[in-house]
């Protein structure tokens, strides 16, 4: 059973951090024609597409995606709940919410780590690079203009994987103890 709670959650962490990446790269303007972008692009509109023509955008924003993502979010959680034996109810609503944040939180985690670890391997160009730092920038951009530059050392990423850790510590307290991410 373990197993199968398992390939449950890769699969909906998968499909949702695909979701949250299609909204994220097209609310900071990122290189369409990139790769990683058209992959994304790609996977996402089998699913997103039929929303689109009910669900229209916003101000730039994919409220179609965002509508896509919060449902297998709430999914993911009856599903787990079913398998467990809870009857979540209503609270399903509400904790599929708390999960997206938590994602695309975890989301920009890893984007970050990726970031910095590509920092001390590639040289010159790389297009990943690239979008990763289009993704991150707006996040970083405020606590850089707090933090300067100290010598070539950027702790922009130390502060914000703190903050981000707080805000983690947080949700995770308003989550169902079977619930852990």
């Amino acid at each position: 059973m373990e197993a199968i709670i398992y390939l449950l959650r890769f699969a909906f962490d998968a499909l949702l951090m695909i979701l949250i990446m299609r909204v994220w790269l097209q609310w900071v303007k990122a290189d369409f024609y990139n790769p990683l972008s058209q992959f994304i692009v790609k996977a996402s509109n089998p699913l997103v597409v039929p929303f689109r023509r009910i669900i229209p955008g916003f101000g730039g924003i994919d409220l179609s995606t965002i509508v896509v993502a919060y449902i297998v979010a709430t999914l993911k959680f009856f599903t787990l709940a079913a398998i467990a034996g809870e009857n979540l109810g209503t609270l399903a609503f509400y904790i599929g919410l708390l999960v997206l944040i938590k994602q695309a939180g975890f989301l920009l985690f890893v984007i970050m780590i990726i970031m910095a670890v590509m920092s001390w391997v590639v040289q010159g160009y790389n297009a990943t690079l690239m979008v990763f730092s289009q993704l991150t920038e707006p996040f970083l951009r405020p606590i850089r203009r707090i933090i300067p530059n100290m010598g070539g050392l950027d702790l922009s990423m130390i502060i914000a994987f703190l903050l981000m850790n707080v805000i983690n510590i947080l949700l995770s307290g308003s989550l169902p103890y079977w619930s852990a991410l």
